[in-house]
């Protein structure tokens, strides 16, 4: 390979990369400034704080040693999420399309598991809360077993944590083989090949139907209402995330901004055959669906009610269903 070529490809790829992190860290804001509080009729945060200011802060706070059996592992966990975003981010580029198997949908879909089960790991091995050490006896009166403790306020969050992404991932994870049963290709450079010929597959039946089940896996994978499963008081604000201080929040606030970018990058690769490419005027179309997602997101949770397990299930399985179904449509 020529040095103009590997020159040409690691600016390619560099430049896409920081082009993304920029956007991202402005997606929060966006999301709540500019949607959920002018719909709510309230002021909100300024547009640079949840994704920008935040991270400043607390990076520069003092860091909580947690009450845990593994204490260095659960300060690394928001870490090694936001490096497994920015490999799934990696491998949408076309410059890199190269390692094969690597940027596949396969290894998409095992990035994406890694950073869902990541939170299940920060409430497993979370024993305390704002540095109080638990579990806490049991005083309530008339409780059947007085001498037993509860459990910790973490575990219980890891435990819905577990459900939401054994269950509540489906959607999304259907609708990323839509692309793959219509190319039958598996691979990220064949569709996008396959969409630069005959045209984005969002154009088609399949294809619509396979953007409203991505969307909504969209909506799950963060969190968001009507599926913020997580967000209860039961958690004391977001279970194991409470306990996180310092440098070690900041990466929370980051990698939340960032998964939002990489999400509609890898929905414009599958369903417009358009990749991240800071070297191409398509990164104007990455762009703009990163900013249409929280928007459209942002209008749903404004309006929507919350959702408990009793409505999350059978919402996932229409969802899933209608997955099946548009990869059925790509054969018709």
């Amino acid at each position: 390979m020529e040095a103009s070529t590997i020159i040409y490809s690691l600016a390619a790829v560099v430049g896409t990369i920081i082009v993304a992190f920029i956007v991202s860290i402005w997606l929060p804001g966006i999301e709540r400034k500019f949607i959920q509080a002018r719909i709510q009729q309230r002021i909100g945060p300024p547009i640079s704080s949840p994704g920008l200011m935040a991270p400043l802060k607390f990076f520069f706070k003092e860091t909580i040693n947690p009450n845990s059996a593994l204490p260095q592992l659960y300060n690394a966990l928001p870490l090694v999420a936001i490096i497994t975003i920015f490999f799934i981010f990696l491998f949408l580029i076309p410059e890199m399309y190269f390692l094969g198997a690597l940027t596949s949908i396969i290894a998409i879909v095992g990035l994406l598991k890694i950073e869902e089960v990541i939170y299940v790991f920060m409430g497993s091995f979370s024993r305390s809360i704002m540095s109080l050490s638990m579990p806490f006896p049991d005083l309530a009166k008339g409780a059947k077993y007085p001498n037993l403790t509860r459990s910790f306020l973490e575990d219980l969050s890891s435990l819905r944590a577990f459900r939401l992404i054994a269950f509540g991932s489906f959607p999304l994870y259907i609708a990323l083989f839509v692309p793959v049963a219509r190319v039958g290709s598996i691979f990220l450079m064949d569709i996008v090949s396959y969409q630069q010929l005959q045209g984005p597959i969002l154009f088609s039946a399949a294809g619509v139907l396979g953007a409203i089940v991505y969307f909504m896996g969209y909506l799950i994978l963060l969190n968001e209402y009507p599926f913020a499963i997580l967000k209860t008081k039961a958690d004391v604000i977001e279970g194991p995330y409470m306990e996180y201080a310092a440098k070690y929040r900041s990466y929370v606030y980051l990698s939340r901004g960032f998964l939002m970018f990489t999400l509609a990058a890898l929905f414009s690769v599958l369903f417009l055959g358009i990749p991240p490419n800071i070297l191409s005027w398509g990164i104007l179309i990455n762009i703009i669906v990163a900013l249409l997602f929280p928007i459209l997101g942002a209008f749903m949770s404004a309006f929507s009610p919350i959702f408990t397990f009793k409505q999350f299930y059978p919402v996932v399985a229409a969802l899933s269903i209608l997955g099946v179904l548009a990869i059925i449509t790509t054969f018709l």
